[in-house]
C-alpha cells in the first residue's frame, strides 16, 4: 500500500489512474510515500522521511526544492508537454494581441459613452490609433524549443510567419517534431536582431534570468514585441518598460502582472493563464501520476528534473532495487560486492547518472535479505534504497 499526500486538489482523472487496493491518496497523511502538488509552495515544508518521490501535475518545478531533495535521493518527478496545447493556444493568441492592438482597442471602446451617433463617430476617430499589421511574412523568433516551443514555432509557421528557432539543447524527439520550415538562429542575439515578434519558452535557471534585457532589447527592430509564457524572471521588466516608452518594443503580452507593468498602455498582461484549461489540468495529473505509479512500482524513471531517465523492463521471477546514490566511481561495484557476498546473481542491470547524482536498477535471482539491504544503505553515498520485490 502506497499512501500519496496531495497538496493540491489534483484532477480526479489523474487520481483514477491509482488502484484502490493499492494506494491511500489524502491531503492529510501520516509518513506518506509520495507528495502530489501542482501550486503549493514547498519551499518551507517539512518533508517526513519517508518520502519517496515528490511529483508536480505540471511542467515548472519553481515552488520545490529540488536540489534539497537530491541530496536525500528524492527525485522530483513532473508533467513536460502535457499542458503544451494550452500554452501553445494563449501564445498564439498573444501574437495576434500584440500585431492588433486588440486589448487596447476595446479599452477604448469600452470608455466610449453617448449614443449610437457619439460612439460611431469616436470610433471612426479613434481607430486609427489602433492600426496594427498582419502576421504573414513577419518574423517569430522562438527562444526554447521543448514541447511548448515546438508547438508555438509549427502553429506560427502554419500562418504563414517566418519562424526562426533558437534551442542548443533541443532534444533528436523534439528536433523530429519540429516543421521542417522552421530555421535555426545561429544564437540568441541573432534571433533578437531579427525577429519582428519574439516569444520564450525556457525555464528559469540562473543562465536564463533577464535573458530579455536592454542589450538584447537595443537589436530589436523598432516596433517589435516581446511575449514572455514561460517565467516573469526571464525578462528584465524595468528594461522591457524603458524599451516600450522610447518605442522600440510596441507591447509585451506576458502572463506575470506586476504592478510596475500592469496598467502599461503598451502591455497586455494576464493572470498566469497559460496551462488553465481543464483539459491541460487533466493532462498533466495523467502523466505525472502514471509517472509516479511507475516509479514507486517498478523504480523506473521518468520526467524527473532532477534524476535521470532510467527505465528497466522488469523479468518475470527477478526481484528488484532500487538505488539513488552520490554520482562518484566505484558505487556500482561496491554494490555488486555486497550483492555476490550473499551468492545473489545479478539477472539485469542498469545504471544512470546525471550530475552529482546517479540511479541503479538491479534486477537479481533471488530475493534480497533484509542484511544485505541495510548493508547496500550504509555504503558511503548511497543516498536511498529500495526493496522493489513486493
Amino acid at each position: 500500500m502506497f499512501r500519496i499526500q496531495t497538496l493540491n486538489n489534483i484532477s480526479v482523472r489523474g487520481l483514477e489512474r491509482l488502484p484502490r487496493d493499492g494506494y491511500e491518496v489524502a491531503s492529510e497523511l501520516a509518513r506518506p510515500d509520495a507528495i502530489l502538488v501542482r501550486s503549493a509552495d514547498l519551499h518551507a515544508f517539512a518533508f517526513p522521511e519517508s518520502v519517496l518521490a515528490v511529483a508536480r501535475a505540471g511542467a515548472g518545478t519553481n515552488n520545490i526544492p529540488v536540489a534539497q531533495l537530491s541530496k536525500r535521493g528524492i527525485p522530483v518527478l513532473n508533467a513536460p508537454g502535457a499542458n503544451a496545447n494550452a500554452v501553445k493556444e494563449l501564445v498564439v493568441a498573444a501574437l495576434f494581441l500584440a500585431a492588433r492592438n486588440v486589448c487596447q482597442a476595446w479599452g477604448f471602446v469600452r470608455g466610449l459613452a453617448g449614443d449610437a451617433a457619439a460612439i460611431e463617430h469616436a470610433v471612426e476617430g479613434g481607430k486609427k490609433r489602433f492600426v496594427g499589421y498582419e502576421l504573414p511574412g513577419r518574423t517569430l523568433g522562438v527562444i526554447g524549443l521543448g514541447a511548448i516551443g515546438v508547438e508555438v514555432a509549427n502553429a506560427a509557421h502554419a500562418l504563414g510567419m517566418k519562424v526562426l528557432g533558437y534551442d542548443p539543447q533541443i532534444t533528436v524527439q523534439r528536433a523530429w517534431q519540429l516543421s521542417s520550415g522552421v530555421e535555426q538562429a545561429l544564437s540568441v542575439d541573432d534571433l533578437f536582431a531579427r525577429a519582428d515578434l519574439v516569444t520564450l519558452h525556457v525555464p528559469l535557471v540562473e543562465s536564463t534570468r533577464a535573458l530579455v534585457g536592454g542589450p538584447r532589447l537595443r537589436l530589436m527592430k523598432k516596433g517589435a514585441a516581446v511575449l514572455n509564457f514561460a517565467r516573469a524572471g526571464i525578462v528584465d521588466e524595468a528594461d522591457v518598460l524603458a524599451a516600450l516608452d522610447q518605442g522600440r518594443l510596441s507591447a509585451y503580452v506576458c502572463d506575470f502582472p506586476t504592478p510596475a507593468i500592469k496598467d502599461h498602455p503598451k502591455v497586455v498582461a494576464l493572470p498566469h493563464l497559460g496551462a488553465s484549461t481543464g483539459e491541460a489540468e487533466e493532462n498533466c495529473a495523467v502523466m505525472v501520476v502514471e509517472t509516479l505509479k511507475d516509479y514507486l512500482e517498478n523504480g523506473n524513471l521518468r520526467h524527473s528534473v532532477n534524476f535521470p531517465e532510467a527505465v528497466l523492463p522488469r523479468i518475470p521471477g527477478t526481484y528488484r532495487l532500487a538505488i539513488a546514490n552520490q554520482n562518484v566511481p566505484n558505487m556500482v561495484g561496491q554494490i555488486s560486492t555486497a550483492l555476490a557476498a550473499a551468492s545473489l546473481n545479478i539477472a539485469d542491470l542498469l545504471n544512470k547518472s546525471r550530475g552529482e547524482v546517479a540511479y541503479t536498477l538491479i534486477d537479481t535471482d533471488a530475493p534480497v535479505p533484509a542484511p544485505i539491504l541495510a548493508q547496500v544503505r550504509a555504503i558511503h553515498g548511497v543516498l536511498s534504497a529500495r526493496d522493489l520485490s513486493a
